[in-house]
C-alpha cells in the first residue's frame, strides 16, 4: 500500500538545487522534496508520497488524518519505516 501522510515543514533548505525540507509526521521526522509544493513554508502542512509533498493541507486535515493513520500502524510502519509515537 502507498500512502500519502501529513506533516509539518520543520526547516527548508537547498539540496544540488532541490529545495528539500525536514517535515514532522507527529513525531517522525523525514526529508522531503518540495518542488511540487512551491509554496509551502515553515509550518506548513503538506502530504508526502515517496519523499516527495506532492500537497498542502491545513492544520485540522493534516491531524484528522493521522489520527486514522494512527489507527492503521501497520500501514503507516511499512512506509514511514517505524510507527507513529
Amino acid at each position: 500500500m502507498c500512502l500519502g501522510i501529513p506533516g509539518r515543514v520543520l526547516d527548508i533548505y537547498d539540496d544540488v538545487g532541490l529545495r528539500m525540507a525536514t517535515v514532522d509526521f507527529g513525531g517522525v521526522r523525514r526529508e522531503a522534496c518540495l518542488s511540487y509544493t512551491p509554496d509551502a513554508d515553515v509550518g506548513t502542512y503538506v502530504i508526502v508520497h515517496v519523499g516527495f509533498a506532492i500537497a498542502q493541507v491545513d492544520e485540522a486535515e493534516a491531524r484528522r488524518t493521522l489520527d486514522v493513520l494512527r489507527a492503521m500502524a501497520d500501514a503507516v510502519e511499512g512506509e514511514l519505516g517505524e510507527p507513529l509515537p
